[in-house]
Parts: C-alpha cells; sequence; structure tokens
C-alpha cells in the first residue's frame, strides 16, 4: 500500500484527542475492567486517557508493528500478552484496514476493543469507536507533528519560486 492512497488528511490537536476520548469514555463509565491492553504506539495515549477517566490502574501493551511512516507493510508482533482478554478493555487510537485489529483479535478474543477514530475496513472488528473516518483519509495525531514556523501570507504569496 502506498501514500496515494490517501486524498484526505483530519488533523487531531491534543485538546480534540482528549475531547475525544473522553466522549469515548462516557460509553464506556457503566462497565468494569480489570485493566487495559494498550496496541503500541498509537493506542498509548488513548489508554493512558482512558486510564484515568475510568480509574483502572492495570495497563498492559500489544507491541504491534504495521506502518513506516504513511505506508503499510508487513505486521510484526514484537510483544504479546499472556491471556485472552476476559475482562480487559483493548485500546488502540484508530483502526484503518484492520490488518491489526485481527491479529489482536486472535490473540484477545474475549476483550472488549475501543478506537477513538475507525474506517469503514476496519470498523467492523473493533465493538466501540467514536468517530468514523473516510477509508482514504490520514489521520495525523499530535504525538506525530511538531510545531514549525510559518511565514506570514504576503510573503509566501509574494516571494520568488524558485
Amino acid at each position: 500500500m502506498t501514500v496515494n492512497r490517501y486524498h484526505h488528511h483530519f488533523t487531531v490537536s491534543w485538546d480534540q484527542i482528549h475531547r475525544d476520548v473522553r466522549a469515548l469514555c462516557h460509553q464506556l463509565v457503566e462497565r468494569n475492567f480489570q485493566g487495559i491492553v494498550a496496541i503500541t504506539r498509537g493506542g498509548l495515549i488513548p489508554a493512558a486517557l482512558i486510564a484515568r477517566e475510568l480509574n483502572i490502574r492495570l495497563i498492559d501493551t500489544v507491541c504491534i508493528k504495521s506502518y513506516d511512516e504513511q505506508s503499510q507493510g508487513k505486521l510484526d508482533v514484537m510483544k504479546g500478552v499472556d491471556h485472552d482478554g476476559d475482562g480487559w478493555l483493548l485500546v488502540d487510537d484508530l483502526v484503518d484496514t484492520g490488518k491489526t485489529a485481527r491479529a489482536v483479535r486472535e490473540m484477545l478474543p474475549k476483550a472488549h476493543f475501543v478506537t477513538v477514530y475507525a474506517k469503514p475496513e476496519g470498523r467492523p472488528l473493533v465493538d466501540q469507536y467514536l468517530t468514523e473516518v473516510a477509508q482514504d483519509c490520514w489521520i495525523q495525531f499530535p504525538w506525530d507533528l511538531g510545531h514549525a514556523y510559518v511565514e506570514p501570507l504576503v510573503d509566501q504569496v509574494r516571494s520568488p519560486k524558485p
């Protein structure tokens, strides 16, 4: 899969991810979970926020790599867990094509799987999500971005192009 599959971009700010995770927690607050399993790396921040909002102290990780910037490659499971997920909340930032979600579902078939954002191809693999995003949309999360100086518009327009 290549970068060309993304025709739209959606930038999520720190404030937005916090608001979205809290909204997701409102849907989970009546349930009792013995712990959280975060899918690294993207699930770490949402899992920490969920742990705070639901007052869950036990957090584990499943470490999987499937993306290198915007290119999805082969799945590399670097760390699993030693249970089937019964009573656990499984958390990721996004379900995209479902490649990672399928692998984690096999590892933790009894976990309650939530993501903050879901794309149509992966959506059926999660139990709950907050916001659906188009399949051709690249989500830019705040932990992947930095602040940089931007020239004033007038200088951008008037500057000679090389």
